[in-house]
């Protein structure tokens, strides 16, 4: 049986390269490769791209830019600081794309122990290098277990009660239409990672993420399609942000507790 995203000996296989860069997003892609390098010089270990952009799936003027950065030292207020504005700067100039986010990380971080299983593999298996000296060389091959499903996504049921507030202290639709549109992504992220290891392979179409999902839980098969649509073109609808945070979302908490654990607390989830 072929197994999708693995190699024949069943580790992942890197998802994503600059040679899958559509055309139209290309001087995008340069422009950040430039205001990077120009932004943090020294402070700057390397750089990665993720997402639709370096997997070639991306939709003009829908997709967003998502980006990695590996600093030498842990992430300041400044660089923070400097992201933010670098990310603000090439979303006005670039219509092309729909947002552009920036994860900053410190070297030690990325290739800690406590994150091997979670930011580690996501460098090594979803990150396409941009800048820089690759920090995959020095991380292991990943399978698609059970580990890394608690690893990676086994914190549902902690970033729940964040939603809860967030939606509680919304009222504009713009602020609906982001939730949607994060809250959806992420569900059927962990609802794709709840089976990945009995269906044994890696996809980060969001699509086939929730059909997969839903071989194996057919009484959730609709819901988790319908988040996927939600996912790729947000709404501004509250009632459909309020059926993920009450319903879907806390459903989903309690299934992957049950099946894989629950991944133990730290500062921020690269998955």
């Amino acid at each position: 049986m072929e197994r999708r995203g693995l190699d024949a000996y069943g580790y992942f296989e890197r998802e994503g390269s600059l040679g899958r860069v559509g055309p139209v997003f290309a001087p995008l892609v340069a422009a950040a490769r430039g205001g990077i390098a120009e932004a943090y010089g020294g402070r700057l270990h390397s750089a990665y791209l993720y997402g639709s952009v370096p997997r070639g799936t991306a939709r003009p003027g829908r997709s967003d830019l998502d980006l990695l950065l590996a600093l030498h030292h842990e992430p300041t207020d400044e660089d923070r600081d400097t992201a933010e504005v670098l990310g603000r700067g090439l979303d006005q100039d670039f219509p092309e794309v729909d947002g552009v986010g920036i994860l900053l990380f410190g070297k030690a971080t990325l290739l800690s122990e406590r994150e091997r299983h979670d930011l580690g593999w996501f460098l090594a298996c979803l990150c396409t290098p941009l800048l820089g000296d690759d920090l995959a060389e020095h991380l292991p091959r990943y399978r698609p277990d059970s580990l890394l499903a608690r690893e990676t996504n086994g914190d549902l049921s902690a970033v729940l009660p964040q939603w809860r507030k967030r939606f509680t202290a919304a009222s504009e639709p713009a602020e609906y239409r982001r939730m949607s549109r994060h809250f959806a992504r992420t569900l059927v992220r962990t609802g794709f990672t709840l089976v990945m290891p009995r269906w044994d392979g890696w996809t980060s179409d969001l699509v086939e993420s929730a059909e997969v999902f839903g071989r194996y839980y057919p009484e959730r098969a609709a819901q988790m399609r319908a988040a996927a649509a939600v996912a790729l073109d947000p709404v501004t609808d509250p009632a459909v942000v309020l059926g993920y945070v009450e319903d879907l979302g806390p459903w989903l908490a309690a299934e992957y507790t049950a099946r894989h654990g629950t991944k133990a607390p730290r500062g921020t989830s690269g998955g």
